[in-house]
Order: structure tokens, then sequence, then C-alpha cells
């Protein structure tokens, strides 16, 4: 199963540089790296990142990883949480979200 992370653009080249990523201020807050499946993408970029340039969209391959859960969030729908630092080798795939 695909799974995303969309980054901003500091995010992103602060990623490359390091290798790894800590995780955003919302990750940071929650405690996990927020990511989403294919079919959440859409609303996740409307609710979280609407009318934001310069995002990256990074394809993770993570799913068989322990350290992710999927989780009750929005409209009860289940989430793929990460609970460790996501790693530049985890990324298998980059692209810039649909408009």
């Amino acid at each position: 199963m695909a799974l995303f992370k969309i980054f901003r653009a500091r995010e992103w080249v602060a990623f490359e540089a390091d290798g790894r990523f800590e995780g955003s201020a919302d990750d940071l807050r929650d405690g996990f790296i927020h990511l989403s499946a294919a079919a959440q993408l859409e609303g996740t970029l409307k609710r979280h990142f609407a009318g934001e340039g310069g995002l990256v969209l990074a394809e993770v391959d993570v799913a068989d990883d322990p350290a992710l859960k999927w989780e009750e969030s929005r409209g009860g729908a289940l989430f793929p949480h990460l609970y460790r630092p996501l790693l530049l080798a985890d990324v298998v795939g980059r692209a810039d979200p649909p408009a």
C-alpha cells in the first residue's frame, strides 16, 4: 500500500540534507509523523495545506514497519501514523502534489 508524507519546501530541503525527518511542528506536537494513504491525500491537502505552494509529496515505504500504526482521526477514518523519524531511505518516490 502506498503511503505519503507531504512536506513544505523548507522541510524537504532539510530532510534531504539530514537524511532524517523528526517531523513538522504538527508531527512534533502530536508525537508521530503524519502520513496519508493515496485516497486520503486530497482531503489532507485541502485541510492542512490549502493555498500553500512549493509542497513536495514523498511516497514512503513503511507499510510493514512496526512503528506504523493506523489510528482514528478525522471523521473516524484510520490514518497512518509513524512513531519514529522518517528516513530518506524510506522514500521511494517524490512528486509535486496535484493542484
